[in-house]
């Protein structure tokens, strides 16, 4: 493809709470057998796009052992690749990212060396399937300076938490907030953005010496008049997981069928790293209803409308309903567990009783089992 991707993986959520304290957002597990990043990942290779970057930077030990090979989403055979940036001291430079243009702006020798006239710029914290090719065709077609994808999201959905558009009948983006306290219209930018490569590299570079650090406010607001900044409207499934209840209920959604259909069944495939484990097991008396079980898990108790990933041992007489259990976690006989989200490598101790009652509950047991 004519593009180079660019994936802005280096944020941390504090929204997301507990669920962040040891990986970065784009780590985080999603339906039993992925990390967020893969959707990202896929949509790159699946599009023929074979060179890609990574920004990373707040707890990003998890996310590189993901990516320590290109392997698994088959990226550069010959040419092209996976590269995975963090943050580097040099002798002009002792900042960490100050913001995603500054992340852009100190890896932007990457940019200068690559040959490819666009650049397909997206996060790592979006579930969804996206051919970038026809953004691209879209973009061409528009001779537009920008293209920013862009969802309507229903009238019960809360616009607040997303940078919000207003577009005229040709698409030309017109109006442009950044998380508003009040949204005025609830098509969203979805954070993947496609322009020529020499084009964004002028940009940041005037970013940089005004000292502006923020993609979104400083280039795609900044320039809305002075740019031509188009939007492409996708209807299928996006979701972004960056709060625990977006976190909850994107995983939920893949208990139903027709969003199960779309990720695990129609081409093209989302790819993530293998891990070798045997499948579940369900030990007399396991009752399961309506759940997603990850490979490794060893079942004994019930469990309802449920996201249970891998390597999970659930105890005799356990109940689980309306959760999402992480990888590798214990939950000892006699536990109930409603409305949560449990940790990864926690221990649920016997007899012991979770419940979210005012929301998403996210459940961390400060335990021994991991001592060193």
């Amino acid at each position: 493809m004519r593009a180079v991707g660019i994936i802005l993986a280096g944020g941390n959520s504090r929204k997301m709470q507990e669920l962040t304290e040891k990986r970065a957002v784009a780590a985080m597990p999603i339906a039993t057998s992925y990390r967020a990043i893969d959707f990202a990942l896929s949509n790159m290779t699946n599009s023929k796009i074979q060179k890609v970057a990574v920004l990373t930077q707040y707890n990003a030990r998890s996310l590189n052992e993901h990516l320590n090979s290109s392997k698994w989403w088959n990226f550069g055979r010959k040419q092209g690749g996976l590269y995975v940036f963090t943050p580097t001291i040099t002798s002009d430079n002792g900042y960490w990212y100050r913001g995603t243009a500054d992340a852009i702006y100190q890896n932007l020798d990457f940019l200068k060396k690559c040959h490819e006239p666009y650049v397909v710029i997206t996060s790592g914290d979006a579930v969804y399937k996206l051919d970038y090719n026809k953004v691209l065709e879209y973009h061409i077609a528009k001779k537009a300076d920008i293209t920013v994808v862009v969802k309507e999201l229903s009238e019960n959905e809360d616009a607040t938490r997303y940078g919000t558009v207003r577009m005229n009948e040709s698409a030309r983006i017109e109006e442009f907030e950044e998380k508003p306290m009040i949204a005025h219209s609830q098509t969203v930018s979805t954070g993947i953005y496609v322009m020529r490569r020499r084009q964004l590299i002028d940009l940041i570079e005037r970013c940089a010496e005004e000292e502006r650090h923020d993609f979104v406010n400083d280039i795609l607001i900044r320039y809305k008049n002075l740019k031509k900044i188009y939007g492409y409207k996708i209807s299928n499934y996006w979701s972004n997981i960056s709060t625990v209840d977006a976190y909850y209920k994107t995983n939920m959604d893949f208990l139903k069928p027709e969003v199960r259909d779309y990720f695990f069944k129609q081409l093209p495939e989302i790819y993530s790293k293998v891990s070798d484990l045997p499948p579940a097991k369900y030990n007399p008396g396991a009752v399961v209803k309506n759940s997603l079980v990850g490979s490794g898990s060893i079942i004994n108790g019930t469990i309802e409308n449920s996201v249970i990933f891998k390597k999970v041992y659930v105890g005799n007489n356990c109940v689980i309903k309306n959760s999402i259990i992480l990888n590798d976690v214990y939950l000892g006989d006699n536990t109930y567990i409603e409305n949560c989200i449990v940790e990864s490598r926690d221990t649920i101790r016997a007899n012991t009783r979770h419940i979210g009652e005012n929301g998403v509950k996210v459940v961390v047991e400060k335990n021994e089992r991991y001592a060193l």
